[in-house]
């Protein structure tokens, strides 16, 4: 069992490290919430029964471990942590990547997690599923947080300008 889970973590790495920096702001952070997330996955994979992809059943995980930890970070005083290099690398994103994923991070945690699983290809189906909502309510949200991120990339266009 624990070998198999080291294989499905190793695989989609990626997926909870894209998580990770869209809820984390410093490298520190990111990788706390990473282990925690590990962690948990860890508790819960015992429990896991095959009826959802893997990838929609560790994105539920690493939503919710993100999402508590946030709430948690926010009752407590920030200690701003010293920026410094880590071993990980980090994908390198053109400008408007950047741009996209900056506006991302101003999203509250239930909307970056819908645009998160909606960038990923996941179907309305698919993240109705993973956030347990209607497949009708991720359309209408998507619909609002295209609108919001559209509206937070031309403000920060036109401040730059």
């Amino acid at each position: 069992m624990e070998k198999e889970f080291v294989e499905i973590v190793s695989k989609h790495q990626a997926l909870i490290y894209k998580v990770c920096h869209l809820y984390a702001d410093n490298p520190a952070d990111v990788e706390d919430l990473f282990q925690e997330i590990v962690a948990n996955l860890w508790q819960a994979y015992p429990r896991f029964d095959g009826r959802a992809k893997v990838t929609t059943w560790m994105y539920r995980v690493a939503l919710n471990t993100a999402i508590t930890q946030l709430r948690h970070r926010k009752r407590r005083p920030q200690i701003q942590a010293l920026d410094h290099t880590i071993g990980r690398e980090m994908q390198l994103f053109d400008e408007q990547s950047q741009q996209l994923y900056a506006a991302i991070k101003q999203l509250n945690p239930i909307e970056k997690a819908i645009i998160t699983l909606y960038l990923d290809g996941y179907s309305y189906h698919e993240i109705a599923e993973t956030m347990g909502i209607t497949e009708n309510y991720v359309g209408v949200r998507l619909n609002r947080i295209k609108d919001k991120l559209q509206q937070i990339i031309m403000a920060k266009i036109n401040t730059a300008a």
